[in-house]
């Protein structure tokens, strides 16, 4: 018991926030907006290793430059055996400008060659018909260059296993919400494993991406046009339109 007043410093009760209304809402408004890359990937065929690479190039990048480079990498090779034939220089060209490509090229090179080596050995099963992506976080953050947000990325649309994928937008949403109160997106995935009802874990980071790419911005959202305002407090929200 003497740890549970730590706890509630940590994480403070949520407020009575309507999230289930709100998902509602965000259901049907985003479909005003383009899908993000991963996600349109997820939903033409559930593809583990494309998930993992797509994720990969992702990171700090846009996704109308994400999408082009993906499409470009995989016309050139769409399984570990073949990337890791392509020269990691020919891979930095080829998914060139998204952020730290040439770190990126050498990561997706590490990363294949894991696959390969230690991870190929598995036997098939109706979620894994590859067998060589892992489907547990633990494993997949053994991957070099993959973090929290990539590995519950992999998991829940490469897999549809229930993860709860925390970037930029789902930690900022969720705050501006007052639904947790926390620092970094790892604390705000911790907190929300706790509270966000298993059904949305999934959904939850397509929803809060095309919101936050399109009209609940970092800076000066579009308060006006949104219809959760009725009930969101806007926490942090110094200026709107």
């Amino acid at each position: 018991m003497k740890n549970t007043p730590d706890k509630i410093l940590a994480f403070p009760i949520a407020r009575a926030f309507p999230i289930a209304r709100a998902i509602s809402i965000l259901k049907r408004e985003i479909r005003q907006w383009d899908d993000p890359i991963v996600t349109k990937l997820a939903r033409k065929k559930r593809d583990p290793f494309k998930v993992l690479i797509a994720t990969i190039l992702s990171l700090r990048t846009k996704d109308t430059c994400t999408a082009e480079a993906a499409a470009r990498l995989f016309a050139l090779a769409d399984t570990p055996e073949g990337l890791l034939r392509i020269p990691a220089g020919t891979i930095a060209k080829t998914i060139y400008p998204v952020g730290f490509y040439n770190t990126k090229a050498r990561n997706i090179h590490s990363v294949c060659r894991d696959l390969l080596e230690r991870f190929a050995g598995r036997a098939p099963d109706t979620r894994a018909p590859d067998a060589r992506v892992p489907d547990t976080i633990e494993e997949l953050l053994t991957l070099q260059g993959v973090g929290r947000k990539t590995a519950n990325l992999v998991l829940s649309q490469g897999y549809g296993i229930p993860a709860i994928c925390v970037d930029t937008h789902v930690h900022r949403i969720t705050n501006r919400w007052g639904y947790v109160t926390t620092k970094n997106p790892e604390e705000t995935e911790m907190r929300l494993r706790e509270i966000l009802p298993r059904r949305y874990w999934i959904i939850l980071n397509d929803l809060l991406v095309t919101y936050g790419q399109n009209l609940c911005m970092p800076v000066s959202p579009w308060c006006s046009r949104c219809k959760l305002r009725p009930f969101c407090p806007r926490i942090g929200v110094a200026r709107s339109r």
